[in-house]
This record gives C-alpha cells, sequence and structure tokens, in this order.
C-alpha cells in the first residue's frame, strides 16, 4: 500500500473506533487492534503498543462531555477506574512484552470471545 492509503485507512479506522466508541462506550481497541493487525500485519504487540500510544492524548474528551452535559458520567467511579488502569496498564503491558505473539493474539480472541456470548445471552 502507498503512504497516502495508508493515512486514509488508519483515519477511518480512527473515524469508526471513535463513532463505535461514542455510541456503545466500548473501547477504540476493539476495532483498532484486529484491524492493525488484520489489515496492516502488524504483530498483537505492535497493534497493542499503538493503540496504547493513541490513547495517550484525551481521545475520549468530546464524547465525555456529551455524556456529562446529559448526566451520564459518574466522575468518582471514572477516576479511580482511570488510576487502576494507569496502574494495571503497567503491569499488563510488562506482562505482555514477554508472551509470544500467537499467545497474545489468542488471549486477545478469547477475551472477546467470552464476552460476546455473555453480551448475547445477558447473563
Amino acid at each position: 500500500m502507498k503512504p497516502m492509503t495508508h493515512i486514509i485507512l488508519f483515519l477511518l479506522i480512527g473515524l469508526l473506533a471513535g463513532v463505535l466508541s461514542g455510541l456503545l462506550g466500548i473501547g477504540g481497541g476493539v476495532i483498532i487492534v484486529p484491524a492493525l493487525v488484520f489489515i496492516f500485519g502488524y504483530t498483537q504487540h505492535l497493534a497493542q503498543g499503538t493503540t496504547l500510544a493513541l490513547m495517550i492524548p484525551p481521545i475520549g474528551i468530546l464524547a465525555a462531555w456529551t455524556y456529562y452535559r446529559q448526566g451520564d458520567v459518574n466522575l468518582t467511579a471514572a477516576a479511580f477506574i482511570c488510576l487502576g488502569f494507569v496502574i494495571g496498564g503497567l503491569f499488563g503491558a510488562r506482562f505482555a512484552t514477554v508472551i509470544p505473539d500467537l499467545v497474545l493474539r489468542r488471549l486477545f480472541g478469547v477475551l472477546f470471545l467470552v464476552i460476546s456470548v455473555r453480551m448475547i445471552i445477558g447473563k
């Protein structure tokens, strides 16, 4: 693919992830990590690291503000989850970097499979 094609695809993936994040409250990694692996041939490690790097700026600020204005944000919960996420992200990243790529990809897939089944069944 040409560099301009990559840029356009990156923007489209970000747009789709942003829309779904604002619409369904899902993390962009649900869309972005598989897209980087399957469209661009990234390793699981590279896809996850890239996705984490893009979350450094305040990605969801406008979507969160929209929900906040409607009274649909618990700031206390968000603050403590954020704190846990930062600490957990550090430990998770350290662990992930020593796991073989295929094992990491399978763990990622199993997680989404379990979540999908639970969401469909409704329990």
